[in-house]
């Protein structure tokens, strides 16, 4: 019996393959857990309800993140499903490609801002506060994905670094707010990832090749070990962490001197 026997999970944001909420989701089926996911538009439905079907799921309805209006309807879909969930997943994120490329200072504009912040981190808090009623004193647990740029700075990254940064304090907030109802918050900052999402930032390749170099552990990391990592977080196992920004990244984030 997996540590995740009898718990639902619900993943947001699954569109490939070869991306770190495939790896969760495969993580999370591994070890016990019914699964559910959300798909954005037509162009997705095929692909997110195949992989789906591979994980043993046919649960799988469509939503964009950034429309409260279709939020509200996915979960009106879900609970004719599962009256209530333990685990929401949150891998959302985006910023037009403009933003992701040269100068921070000459890259980011009003438009590009907002709607980085809208999709990448007021996405989660709108889930958090629509699910609520389905995970609310059921030791759930709430997670999402950051990255090391949301507390240094980095060529490409850009808008997206402090739209990361406002994801992580939005997890210390839910965490703060949501544990009275025993509902957990907590965030993975994964290393760098070579995954579709990935590839429309600028430099990704060299991101790679320096936190192979000069991480502790010497190698990259891959969706299966943050994919452990989360159904770890997301498990009864770790029912006294929440809060937390979580590193998953061979230790290059407490490297301090080039080796």
């Amino acid at each position: 019996m997996g540590f995740l026997e009898g718990k639902k999970a619900l993943v947001i944001g699954l569109a490939s393959n070869r991306s770190i909420a495939w790896g969760i989701a495969r993580s999370l089926k591994k070890y016990g857990a019914e699964l559910a996911f959300n798909y954005q538009g037509e162009k997705l439905e095929s692909r997110v309800k195949t992989m789906a079907y591979e994980l043993e799921s046919e649960i799988a309805f469509p939503m964009d993140v950034s429309d409260d209006s279709q939020i509200a309807d996915f979960f009106s879909k879900l609970s004719n499903h599962w009256s209530n969930f333990d685990i929401l997943i949150h891998c959302v994120a985006y910023a037009p490609a403009d933003q992701l490329e040269g100068r921070y200072i000459e890259s980011v504009n009003r438009t590009g801002f907002l709607m980085a912040h809208d999709i990448s981190s007021y996405s989660f808090s709108a889930l958090a506060k629509i699910a609520k009623p389905m995970i609310e004193n059921r030791n759930a647990a709430l997670l999402t994905l950051s990255y090391l740029g949301a507390v240094k700075a980095l060529p490409s990254y850009n808008v997206m670094g402090l739209a990361k940064a406002s994801l992580e304090a939005s997890t210390r907030f839910l965490a703060f707010d949501l544990g009275k109802e025993g509902i957990r918050v907590n965030a993975i900052s994964a290393g760098p990832i070579k995954t579709l999402a990935s590839a429309g930032i600028k430099g990704m390749r060299k991101m790679l090749e320096v936190s192979k170099d000069q991480s502790p552990l010497g190698k990259n990391i891959t969706i299966d070990e943050v994919g452990n990592t989360a159904s770890f977080l997301c498990s009864d196992l770790a029912s006294g962490i929440t809060g937390q920004i979580v590193y998953v990244d061979a230790g290059y984030s407490i490297v301090g001197m080039n080796k």
